[in-house]
């Protein structure tokens, strides 16, 4: 009975730690998205847009 005891304890630290590492990261990634200026933004935009077209290559393309 004891070791079934521990196995839950271990599972839900486990589990603990898994919502914990996740919010961190949504965090970050939040903190990121809200660095952008919004003119940084609409460039992005019209960049993607351009590439989504064909009309300009990816930038990290080497042809």
């Amino acid at each position: 009975m004891r070791q079934r005891i521990r196995w839950w304890k271990v599972l839900g630290l486990a589990g603990l730690a898994g919502v914990a590492a996740t919010g961190v990261v949504v965090a970050r990634a939040e903190r990121r998205r809200r660095a952008y200026t919004p003119e940084e933004i609409r460039d992005r935009l019209r960049e993607r847009h351009a590439r989504a077209i064909g009309a300009v290559p990816p930038a990290d393309d080497p042809s």
